[in-house]
């Protein structure tokens, strides 16, 4: 049965390939089709907006819990890889580049959260060291896309999507033919419009939830403004010259590592202690932002930056475990599922948050210390709450 992790694993990450890597080549690919480059931000957030609406859907249909796992994953990687292809279509426009892309995150709702519930059902024990190793998946795609740009590979932008495509139905067909319906798993009762929600009504659940939804109001904005914070530094500190695309997707990378780490560790330490150490020092991170980038040692910037990209998602899987070992295997999928849909409905505020007000003058080390007020959140849940798995 531990065969099946790895393949799990890099399933995952052959899938959610589509969902980061496109956006290493987005800047050529709106240049290519003749649009302009002020949509960038909107077709980059389409694949979330897809996610988010995919996820609600599988959540209230139940889809996971209904439906073999292992056939959503496989169907929703192929139907990923399709739509990914889309944009592909000669002298498309706009609309319909944004339709693709919003097709290519709903069906990702079929693969990363499906895929947790497939890890759940092969691994009630040790659950929360084979999602470490599930969520460090999701990390690696979504640093791959700096990896890309820092080697100027300089391949045509329909060669990055053909790759990420086949490398999506590769993801697909090893689920299918390797992993099978887990031991662990129990069919939902049928139809029930309400059944996503009800895994709220328990306690354990309600408080892991909260500080994910804390953490997740953090994690996404680190990830996306990593460049913007290094390029500031460059520029308060012009003597230094670094890459600013190779340094981000290795702080962000790093996070591979420390889910893993965390995963092993959940097999002697409560995910909730785990977790709530997480949050408290990617919390002071935020805090420390303005003084770390305002210093001129890139010793200490990059120590300080490499402890937040470490600390900022080790709790990711921690919420996980909690979250699936606080509900019933016939909410089980569905649970995870809602969870992640309003988890990544936050990320969009607080993102976009961030961006309206760096576009009102405010420079980004100055505006950072507001994702404290996830980790804060998650902290004040962790203590209160009794979100225990062992």
């Amino acid at each position: 049965m531990n065969t099946k992790l790895p393949i799990i694993v890099i399933a995952q990450f052959f899938c959610t390939s589509a969902w980061f890597a496109v956006n290493a080549v987005m800047k050529e690919i709106l240049v290519q089709l003749n649009i302009p480059i002020a949509n960038l931000a909107h077709l980059t957030t389409a694949v979330q907006l897809g996610f988010i609406l995919g996820t609600l859907v599988f959540a209230s249909l139940s889809i996971a819990d209904r439906y073999s796992p292992s056939k959503v994953f496989f169907v929703s990687a192929l139907l990923g890889a399709l739509f990914n292809l889309g944009i592909l279509i000669p002298e498309i426009n706009f609309s319909i580049a944004f339709a693709f892309r919003v097709a290519t995150g709903f069906f990702l709702a079929g693969i990363y959260p499906v895929g947790m519930k497939i890890a759940a059902d092969y691994f009630q024990a040790g659950l929360g060291k084979s999602l470490g190793f599930l969520v460090g998946a999701l990390v690696l795609g979504t640093a791959f896309p700096h990896l890309l740009k820092s080697l100027s590979l300089g391949l045509n932008w329909s060669i990055v999507l053909l790759s990420t495509s086949a490398l999506s139905v590769i993801g697909g067909l090893c689920i299918f033919v390797l992993v099978p319906d887990g031991p662990y798993r129990k069919a939902g009762q049928g139809f029930q419009l309400n059944a996503f929600l009800s895994g709220f009504k328990i306690p354990e659940f309600r408080s892991a939830a909260i500080g994910y939804f804390g953490h997740m109001w953090e994690l996404y904005a680190f990830w996306t403004f990593l460049p913007l914070i290094l390029e500031r530094y460059l520029l308060l500190h012009p003597i230094h010259h670094f890459s600013v695309s190779f340094w981000s997707f290795c702080i962000i990378a790093t996070g591979f590592i420390s889910c893993a780490a965390a995963g092993i560790a959940s097999q002697k330490r409560p995910p909730r202690k785990i977790a709530l150490l997480s949050l408290m020092v990617s919390g002071v991170c935020c805090l420390l932002t303005p003084l770390m980038v305002s210093q001129p040692s890139t010793f200490l910037l990059f120590l300080f930056l490499f402890t937040w990209g470490f600390s900022v998602v080790a709790d990711s899987p921690m919420f996980s475990t909690l979250i699936a070992g606080s509900v019933p295997n016939t909410i089980k999928g569905s649970s995870l599922t809602i969870v992640n849909c309003i988890g990544f409905s936050i990320t969009i505020v607080s993102i976009q948050l961030l961006r309206f007000l760096i576009g009102n003058h405010h420079s980004i080390e100055t505006l950072l210390p507001l994702l404290a007020i996830g980790p804060i959140v998650g902290i004040a849940t962790l203590v209160k709450g009794t979100a225990i798995s062992k």
